[in-house]
């Protein structure tokens, strides 16, 4: 109450913020006539005096009144554009690292402009984030005419672009691209072998579209660079034919909330009989547990049409969000194979991770983050937490009327089609055009189907046909029209009502279904209304969705028994309503638990990252690293000089055989010293003597191979190190994960015993790293001075064949079991749960 009587009186917090905007829109206004005194030459030339000027030591805040004013008059000249006055706010919304929530069609391509051009000033690029290829290039193209007049370079980032144009597109002052094409980039460059074949600069300011999709929906998926592992497909193909054999929930069950499917004690007992095996929890049989339990994934959870779609002979995952085709993506461990084995197709090697990112992390490293999108209020609270973003509001240019009715349930998924099918059928012999927004390539093929019958015209846009989306979109708002569109349909496109439609009520949305995101449900909604157009929306449903089906439509469906209500008879409530939106709400919490356990973990691979990149970039900078060597050798005979220089004992009494045989296996030649040598030293005397008899030897090889060949050798050396020995080290860690859940049992925090041994797993990998640099140094021979040209030739080619991939969502359940001696349990031994049943049958059963 009290909180409510704070804001009456002092306005929300959001609207504090929009009038302290007020008089820098004023000022903007007040110099609008003098911007539109200049030339076109003129006008121009502003971006050369801006420029001097914050050389000059001003900042960019002081440039904002003169810079807006520019850009909006330059957009009226060259788009037949004018910035409204929300869309300043937006503007400096942007500018300030905030995301402005701009309702559809209140023109945010357009106010990103404002922002891009203030912050392109200093000549550190400016990175502008779509959600797809065709919006990163029409933007580019479209806004782009905008920049040029202005002086500014503008370059576009899309599938498919090689090195040389990425490169010289990061280099311009505007980059247009998309979230994957941008992370991928990042994770490529880390990898590349010469500074001068990085395409990215270092992150300076990125304004992200559709910034909730992105940042949000994305968020669950990391980014997997990988290459083909050795492991044999076989297994998959096997696995695969013993499906028939099982039955639901007497073999196994699902639980369809968690998206996750598990072996009852009949399944594993079917199991172990059809492998050939004793007990599948052994060790010895884990892989075939894994295949096994990957291909009921495959078989229950994964529908095709809905999830993947098959297309020449391949699986194309379908992105959960946006109904779009995935081309060359693939889910990861292992369920991309056992797809391809159930559809019959072609089975692929299995990949490993090579280097990998969260979208939370790569877009943190940007020095300033905004955003734009027309849903972002939802979801304010994530957006703060995870990456420091506050929302501001922006006011619409004109009222919005359009009219939400609330949502017609119906009991089966049959009676809901066919008051679809009648509903579009009224509005398109009224003329009234329609836009059916369906969760599925599965439904709007049906709902196409029905359609068909009924012979009404109609356009279908899914994954199958997303090359026509803009011309589709385009034509979505005319008389008559009939769109069925999956979710991929029209962000970042404006659906214009055509001549007499807004007569007729403007554009209608049908939903066939709601979302498990209120947001995607709002943005349906949004593409109705646009700039105060008229327009309505109305979402079907029936109890036999999945979101009322997993949620709780029990209690719906008790309601609609008790009325008596028919089956083609709806239920429409606003009641009814708000508790389909608290199941929304109880998925998006879930939803949001997944993206920070996500984060969490992947904040300990995120520091480790981070040394490892820097510690690249070093080596590919430095042009002398034999200090570097040096140091690495200082830190091994320390290590050498701890474990056996006791310094109670005296030296001649150590373990010299110990020393000799660690030392010729690091430095890969012997410690010849005489009985006299060895007396009378202590640690520090030792190590002192022991670098110099390295650092020595090091010379002498230095001299033989010469000196500018050896400086070549150490680089590519470190180079190579550095990428087996963190390739290596993703893998051991990814297995940590996977395990990691088992520490639960023994009373154990898995996240911080997940720290802890990663922590020590990655010292050992750079104490592997040193070892392995030194020694080979140590130990190469060059035959001819062309050797080294030929050895780093051979470096830079050696990749073998990389595959870009997002990680499937929610994917928590382990491959292999935690080898580490602690959390082995024997398989008759009691479960370490407290079930009293043995670990075999009871968490054992589990991974």
């Amino acid at each position: 109450m009290l909180a409510k009587v704070l804001k009456k009186i002092f306005g929300s917090q959001n609207e504090r913020i929009l009038k302290a905007m007020e008089p820098l829109v004023a000022r903007i206004n007040d110099l609008e006539p003098a911007v539109q005194a200049l030339d076109d030459s003129a006008l121009a030339a502003k971006t050369g005096e801006f420029r001097q000027r914050l050389e000059q030591g001003a900042g960019l805040d002081d440039l904002l009144p003169e810079a807006f004013a520019v850009v909006r008059e330059s957009s009226r000249r060259v788009l037949a554009m004018r910035h409204f006055d929300v869309q300043l706010i937006g503007g400096i919304v942007l500018h300030q690292g905030k995301i402005s929530e701009m309702k559809t069609g209140e023109g945010k391509t357009l106010v990103a402009t404002l922002a891009v051009y203030l912050n392109a000033l200093s000549g550190r690029g400016v990175h502008v984030v779509t959600v797809n290829d065709y919006l990163a290039r029409r933007d580019a193209e479209w806004m782009g005419k905008l920049y040029n007049f202005l002086g500014l370079k503008v370059g576009v980032i899309v599938h498919g672009v090689d090195d040389a144009a990425r490169k010289e597109a990061y280099a311009a002052d505007v980059t247009y691209g998309t979230n994957n094409e941008f992370g991928f980039d990042y994770l490529r460059d880390n990898m590349k072998f010469r500074l001068d074949d990085f395409c990215q600069r270092e992150p300076h300011f990125a304004i992200v579209d559709e910034v909730d999709s992105i940042l949000i929906d994305e968020a669950r998926t990391p980014l997997i660079i990988s290459g083909p592992a050795d492991v044999s497909t076989e297994l998959y193909v096997k696995v695969n034919t013993l499906l028939p054999h099982f039955k639901a929930e007497t073999h196994y069950t699902v639980d369809e909330k968690a998206r996750s499917v598990a072996l009852t004690e009949e399944g594993v007992a079917l199991g172990e009989k059809l492998l050939g095996v004793d007990n599948l929890y052994d060790p010895r049989n884990i892989e075939q547990l894994h295949h096994l339990n990957q291909a009921l994934k495959a078989h229950v959870l994964f529908k095709r049409d809905v999830d993947y779609l098959v297309r020449d002979d391949q699986v194309v995952i379908v992105d959960e969000f946006t109904g779009r085709a995935m081309a060359g993506r693939r889910f990861s461990d292992g369920l991309h194979q056992a797809l391809e084995a159930k559809e019959g197709v072609k089975v692929e090697r299995e990949n490993q991770t090579m280097a990998s990112v969260t979208f939370q992390n790569y877009f943190r490293m940007y020095e300033k983050l905004a955003g734009m999108t027309g849903t972002a209020d939802t979801e304010a609270a994530e957006f703060k937490k995870i990456y420091n973003l506050d929302v501001v509001v922006i006011p619409t240019h004109h009222p919005m009327v359009r009219i939400d009715y609330p949502d017609a349930i119906y009991k089966t998924l049959n009676a809901k089609y066919r008051a679809i099918v009648r509903e579009i059928k009224d509005l398109h012999e009224k003329g009234q055009p329609v836009l059916v927004g369906t969760i599925s390539i599965d439904v709007s093929e049906k709902i196409s189907a029905q359609l068909k019958k009924e012979k009404i015209p109609h356009a279908v846009l899914n994954a199958k046909q997303h090359d026509k989306e803009a011309e589709i979109v385009a034509d979505a708002g005319h008389k008559g029209k009939v769109t069925i569109a999956t979710n991929m349909a029209g962000r970042g496109t404006d659906i214009k009502l055509g001549e007499g439609v807004a007569d007729l009520g403007g554009l209608h949305i049908l939903g066939t279904s709601r979302h498990e995101s209120r947001r995607i449900d709002n943005q349906l909604r949004g593409r109705s209304g646009r700039q105060g157009d008229p327009g309505s929306s109305r979402f079907f449903l029936s109890l036999e969705d999945d979101l009322l089906r997993i949620f709780g439509s029990d209690r719906i469906s008790g309601i609609m028994d008790r009325l008596g209500m028919e089956e083609d008879e709806p239920i429409e409530h606003n009641m009814i309503s708000k508790a389909i939106e608290n199941a929304q709400r109880k998925v998006e919490g879930h939803n949001f638990e997944i993206r920070k356990h996500l984060l969490e973990y992947d904040d300990v691979m995120n520091k480790q990252r981070e040394v490892i990149y820097r510690q690249r970039r070093e080596v590919l900078t430095s042009t002398d690293l034999k200090e570097v060597v040096l140091e690495m050798v200082g830190d091994l005979v320390q290590n050498l000089v701890v474990e056996f220089a006791e310094e109670k004992i005296p030296s001649e009494d150590w373990d010299w055989s110990g020393i000799e045989e660690r030392f010729n296996a690091l430095f890969s030649f012997p410690l010849a010293w005489d009985e006299p040598a060895k007396a009378d030293l202590n640690g520090e005397e030792l190590a002192t003597r022991l670098r110099a008899a390295v650092k020595s030897r090091y010379e002498e090889r230095e001299e033989e191979i010469g000196p500018e060949n050896m400086r070549q050798l150490e680089r590519i050396i470190l180079l190579q190190m550095v990428d087996s020995h963190w390739k290596e080290h993703l893998l051991n860690m990814d297995h940590l994960k996977e395990g990691i859940g088992l520490r639960g049992y023994g009373q154990k925090n898995p996240l911080i015993e997940y720290k802890r041994e990663g922590f020590q797993m990655f010292m050992e990998m750079i104490e592997a790293m040193r070892e392995k640099t030194v020694s080979t140094l140590l130990r190469i021979r060059l035959v001819r001075d062309d050797d080294v040209e030929a050895i780093e030739a051979q470096q830079r080619n050696r990749r073998p064949p990389m595959q870009l991939s997002r990680e499937q969502p929610g994917e928590e359940q382990p491959r292999r079991p935690v080898t580490r001696q602690e959390d082995k349990v024997g398989r008759n031994a009691p479960c370490p749960c407290g079930s009293g049943k043995k670990h075999k049958r009871c968490c054992g059963r589990q991974g």
